[in-house]
């Protein structure tokens, strides 16, 4: 039987995760419900992508008994409060990243989602990609030794687009970007916590990290470093350097087709999209949307591939960033 989804927000993300879905077989997944603020959005949302339901309020898509699962697809401010709004209500969710706007929140999402035994996955879809998959197979068999050095790139000029800028709602590097750099470090080094972490940036002129540089240091002298930018473009790869050799995550390391080991690339391509999109490779939403599935089939409240515990670590190592480079959004004095 199908997956049954309900899209929340119809915004630029909700469209690309529904043209993903698509991708994948009509028996697996269906996209059942649309739910926006504006139920003219939401109608307009259903009719170009051949949704049965449109709604024009949250609470209605939490009320439907037929979605087996919630895609939280609006801005990052509103994860936390929409976020407990499906999760008070019984549903299970998938929540674009960032989860929250600070650990704080993350840690109510969290407990929500165990309080009412249901499904909840942070959105990290690059965990879910061929090309991270076979990393992760690389370092169970210590294809390049041990571990020694991690680097992740993730610049994009941005500067013009508001909800990149704007404080209130909750613009920079870090949050919307650097997150990708953080998670692949962790993702590497299986979820440990680092032992230190230094960051140091520059500000935009509304208070929000334009650029950011982060060292962190993790047990038997491994390293890691971040570079994230709102204000240019990086060369937006990843590399592993280990004792016996190296792998290439090749831009965009986010949403990557490309690995190269040892100086051997590889391509995983993707599928053609039914509709342009508006992010780069994102029909690759396909496998985040397969993993939840596989997740619900199985029973699972949460995803090994990104465990709720790697999101609650990912946002605390945000927090500890945010604090050294001088950001403050209004939700850390809640």
């Amino acid at each position: 039987m199908a997956t049954r989804w309900g899209l929340c927000g119809a915004g630029k993300i909700s469209h690309d995760f529904s043209v993903a879905v698509k991708t994948l077989p009509p028996g697996d997944h269906q996209v059942a419900v649309i739910a926006s603020r504006s139920l003219d959005r939401a109608k307009e949302f259903a009719q170009k992508h051949g949704i049965p339901k449109a709604y024009g309020s949250y609470e209605e898509l939490a009320s439907d008994p037929e979605i087996d699962v919630v895609y939280l697809g609006v801005l990052h401010t509103e994860h936390w409060r929409v976020g407990l709004l499906f999760l008070q209500a019984g549903k299970n969710v998938l929540c674009e990243k960032p989860f929250a706007m600070n650990s704080k929140q993350v840690k109510d999402l969290i407990d929500a989602s165990k309080k009412n035994n249901v499904f909840l996955m942070e959105g990290i879809w690059s965990r879910c990609f061929p090309v991270h998959a076979e990393v992760r197979r690389l370092l169970e068999e210590e294809a390049v030794g041990e571990v020694k050095l991690v680097k992740a790139y993730f610049g994009s000029p941005q500067l013009h687009i508001p909800r990149s800028v704007r404080k209130e709602l909750g613009g920079g590097a870090l949050l919307d970007i650097g997150i990708y750099c953080l998670q692949f470090v962790l993702m590497v080094f299986n979820g440990e916590r680092p032992e230190s972490i230094e960051a140091t940036g520059v500000l935009h002129d509304t208070g929000v990290d334009e650029s950011l540089v982060v060292v962190m240091k993790f047990s038997r002298k491994r390293m890691a470093f971040c570079a994230c930018s709102i204000a240019v473009r990086l060369p937006n790869d990843a590399f592993i350097s280990g004792t016996k050799g190296s792998i290439k995550v090749l831009g965009p390391m986010h949403c990557p087709t490309k690995l190269v080991v040892n100086d051997k690339e590889t391509e995983y391509p993707l599928p053609e999209p039914c509709l342009s999109l508006n992010f780069t490779n994102s029909t690759g939403l396909r496998y985040e949307a397969e993993e939840v599935r596989q997740c619900l089939l199985k029973g699972l409240k949460q995803s090994p591939l990104m465990p709720l515990a790697n999101s609650a670590l990912l946002a605390e190592i945000m927090d500890e960033i945010r604090k050294q480079v001088g950001v403050v959004f209004s939700q850390d004095s809640q």
